[in-house]
């Protein structure tokens, strides 16, 4: 088996504690590791210098597995190696919330037990895709996101406008600080803080949800997932910025963007006791209310 492992860069001690643990049942069970380059160069000189761990760069569709190791925004930027490969990605939490990392510190030894048994489903993520026109080469090197894809003011305290195509109807022009449309996987975070529903990582939707909208009819709007949707900004920038999950790019407000399902999934693997749902109740305390 040939797994690759990617974490955070920046030293956390939760992170080494998690990376330790994994490396040695890893070894144990003679896999063949690789680790990210950059995380890799974190690491102590004995890491570095055994022979059993090889680093990458690049991906290909020879490995069986990809083990992030930090938070949901770890696996956000693992993502941009994973690509369009369909390697299924095992998400360990030394993070906060963690919606996609689910395994914690203590349980990485039997939750790889079982991911080596086979004992573990895999959840098919939904993807954003977009274009510009004209088109940004920042762009389209890596132009997917798996959260979300947001639109903001820039340099200003002043709101913006947001005109809105659907499959090329007008939806509406929103008046407000930006406008987020997010995956179903993307749900429980940026939108979900700006008042957007939480959606099931299966359902075949999308959400629309406005940043702060001065026009206060405008509400979060649950589309198709087979929606295309056409942004174009106006406001007293010259410029917005447009993120896609963790990635940042600024764009003149001349830029017409559009946005579609990607043509491909991302895999998480999932252990066989582990839901959603029993997620949404741990991560956001549903039921924890001394009347129950």
């Amino acid at each position: 088996m040939k797994i690759a492992v990617y974490g955070q860069n920046y030293a956390k001690e939760s992170n080494q504690e998690a990376f330790n643990i994994l490396l040695k049942i890893l070894l144990e069970h003679n896999i063949d590791v690789f680790v990210e380059s950059d995380f890799l160069s974190k690491q102590t000189d004995s890491i570095q210098d055994n022979s059993s761990v090889k680093q990458f760069n690049t991906l290909d569709d020879s490995f069986n597995l990809l083990i992030s190791i930090g938070g949901d925004g770890t696996i956000l930027r693992a993502i941009t190696f994973v690509r369009d490969l369909g390697i299924p990605i095992v998400g360990i939490n030394t993070g906060r919330l963690g919606f996609l990392a689910t395994i914690q510190t203590d349980e990485i030894s039997n939750a790889l037990n079982e991911i080596f048994k086979g004992a573990y489903k895999i959840s098919e993520r939904s993807l954003l895709s977009v274009t510009t026109s004209p088109k940004n080469e920042d762009i389209e090197n890596t132009n997917f996101a798996l959260n979300e894809i947001a639109i903001s003011r820039k340099n200003t305290t002043s709101m913006i406008t947001v005109e809105t195509h659907l499959n090329d109807e007008y939806l509406t022009s929103y008046w407000a600080d930006g406008l987020i449309l997010s995956t179903p996987t993307g749900s429980t975070g940026y939108s979900l803080s700006c008042g957007g529903p939480v959606i099931t990582p299966d359902a075949n939707n999308f959400v629309l949800t406005p940043i702060a909208p001065h026009n206060l009819s405008a509400r979060p709007l649950i589309i198709p997932d087979n929606t295309s949707v056409k942004f174009k900004v106006d406001g007293r920038e010259d410029q917005f910025l447009l993120s896609l999950d963790s990635r940042i790019i600024t764009l003149p407000n001349s830029t017409k963007v559009i946005i579609k399902k990607a043509d491909f999934v991302i895999r998480m693997v999932e252990l066989i006791d582990e839901s959603f749902l029993d997620t949404l109740r741990k991560k956001l305390l549903w039921g924890e209310d001394r009347r129950n």
